[in-house]
């Protein structure tokens, strides 16, 4: 059994867990045509070696980062996405205004 642990819930079964993809800079949506749209989607790199991703405790719906060897498949550390940013990350505030003009 694979063990990864989880910033929120402790050590968990890796069973529990999907992965979200690399963690990476948006795109703009404003100025990025089709073509950008696809490179940022579907080809990412494959580069050997520890890389971060977005990672998700399915039962809690808690995000996280973890590193993660693409070589040996070991997850090196993990933590929450505001040691990364330095913040917590909140969505924009939004009016209803804004949804329905």
């Amino acid at each position: 059994m694979k063990i990864m642990n989880c910033p929120f819930n402790g050590p968990r079964n890796s069973s529990e867990f999907t992965c979200f993809g690399p963690v990476r800079p948006p795109i703009d949506p404003d100025t990025a045509d089709d073509a950008a749209w696809s490179r940022h989607m579907f080809q990412l790199d494959n580069t050997p070696g520890v890389i971060r991703e977005w990672w998700r405790h399915t039962p809690s719906n808690y995000f996280f980062i973890a590193e993660r060897n693409t070589v040996t498949d070991e997850i090196v550390a993990t933590y929450e996405p505001a040691a990364l940013h330095g913040k917590a990350i909140t969505p924009k505030e939004i009016t209803p205004k804004e949804i329905m003009p």
